[in-house]
């Protein structure tokens, strides 16, 4: 049977590669990319440092893979959510959403969210740049897609998706560092009844 030095010398492939950056993914959406080092991270995943900088170049080249990964995760949650709730009804997209944040099966990856979106401010010029700023952008067309096309055109449906935003991702700090999921709820259900409240003025 062959050993994990002749599974390493596999040659460069796409294949190899994903294998790699899926086992990877799975580390740090447990572990964080804080403090990431090539060799705790390949002795972890089954690979070496030679190999990972064979597949990724460099380790902010795998950092900025990671994060591309955590990207393609969210897009797929915006993806799925207009699918359930009426198109001019940004509350109940919000509601939707925060559901999906507020289950236990996604902090890891809400943790990997916060803690790359903190690193992106910090680090403009690193491989965090623009994930802070494309993950807003995500959220806000998401957002926008819940409104009225009228609306969403104007100052005033910019500033209501804003404020749902601000919500959510405040709502979402407190939920990771206190796990309390009940009272964050509520939190946000008054705020998005204040959304409606506006919105039938």
């Amino acid at each position: 049977m062959a050993g994990p030095q002749n599974l390493d010398a596999v040659p460069h492939s796409s294949a190899r590669r994903e294998e790699l950056l899926e086992r990877a993914y799975d580390h740090v959406l447990v572990n964080g990319l804080t403090g990431l080092s090539l060799r705790p991270l390949a002795a972890a995943i089954g690979s070496s440092p030679r190999v990972l900088l064979f597949l990724f170049g460099s380790k902010d080249e795998l950092v900025r893979a990671l994060l591309a990964r955590a990207r393609a995760d969210e897009i797929a949650l915006l993806q799925r959510v207009p699918d359930g709730p009426p198109a001019d009804d940004l509350a109940t997209t919000a509601m939707q959403v925060w559901g999906w944040l507020a289950a236990d099966e996604h902090r890891g990856l809400l943790r990997l969210w916060t803690e790359s979106y903190a690193r992106s401010l910090v680090q403009p010029a690193g491989p965090w740049a623009d994930f802070a700023r494309r993950t807003v952008d995500d959220w806000l067309e998401l957002l926008a897609r819940s409104q009225p096309p009228r609306r969403r055109r104007t100052a005033a449906g910019a500033a209501e998706r804003t404020f749902v935003l601000a919500l959510l991702r405040g709502a979402l700090l407190d939920l990771i560092a206190t796990s309390d999921t009940r009272r964050t709820t509520r939190a946000v259900q008054l705020g998005l009844a204040a959304v409606r409240a506006a919105r039938d003025e």
